[in-house]
């Protein structure tokens, strides 16, 4: 009587045990995965950074030879020497006013560029930003009462944004990433991670969608 119990008992902790390990080394997989990524993006990163550094120091002004920095100074003291030995003229009264017209004409063309110029850098600026794919991801979760797989929010990430091509491991990190944050919530069923919009997360969503209101 006494032993079949005990080996039921032996049984489930067996059969959790193996459940509980695989779960370990798909996790162990996963964060190998993102580890690797990470690495990938670093080394992007210091690519950036040394390119950065290059140009910066290609953009200094070579120094001109010492003959090429005397020759302009001569040509300018000869014109200087011509300029004064040359009789001074009186400008008429016509070129005294085309003078006048094109001073005050020059501000009012500059005023006219820089106020069309704004609203071309506000539409620049507005086409260049783009959603990051945890805020869209966000907003496809937000769309759903239930529970949602990472496969199937990609699948329809793939069909609403089909610009956006992630692969199915980085939206896995990127939700992962938003649970970290308490913006969503991990469900477990049987071998299945499901992930929902948490209240924080709906409110991240409001204001990002009240920001982007003109």
């Amino acid at each position: 009587m006494t032993s079949q119990p005990a080996s039921t008992l032996r049984t489930r902790l067996v059969d959790q045990a193996a459940s509980d390990l695989e779960e370990n080394r798909r996790r162990q997989q996963e964060l190998a995965e993102e580890v690797r990524m990470l690495k990938q993006e670093e080394a992007l990163l210091a690519d950036i950074l040394q390119l950065a550094e290059r140009y910066e120091g290609l953009s200094e002004p070579s120094p001109l030879p010492q003959q090429a920095q005397d020759e302009p100074v001569l040509a300018g003291a000869k014109r200087r020497r011509a300029s004064a030995s040359a009789p001074a003229r009186t400008p008429s009264p016509r070129s005294a006013r085309s003078a006048r017209t094109e001073k005050t004409a020059k501000p009012a063309n500059k005023a006219r560029t820089m106020q069309a110029g704004k609203p071309a850098r506000a539409a620049a600026a507005g086409k260049s930003r783009q959603p990051l794919l945890g805020e869209l991801l966000l907003s496809l979760l937000s769309g759903h009462d239930e529970p949602r797989l990472a496969k199937e929010l990609r699948d329809e990430l793939l069909v609403k944004h089909p610009d956006r091509t992630p692969t199915a491991q980085v939206v896995r990190n990127t939700l992962e990433s938003l649970v970290a944050k308490g913006s969503i919530q991990r469900h477990k069923q049987q071998r299945s991670v499901l992930y929902t919009l948490a209240e924080s997360g709906r409110h991240a969503l409001a204001a990002q969608e009240g920001t982007q209101r003109p």
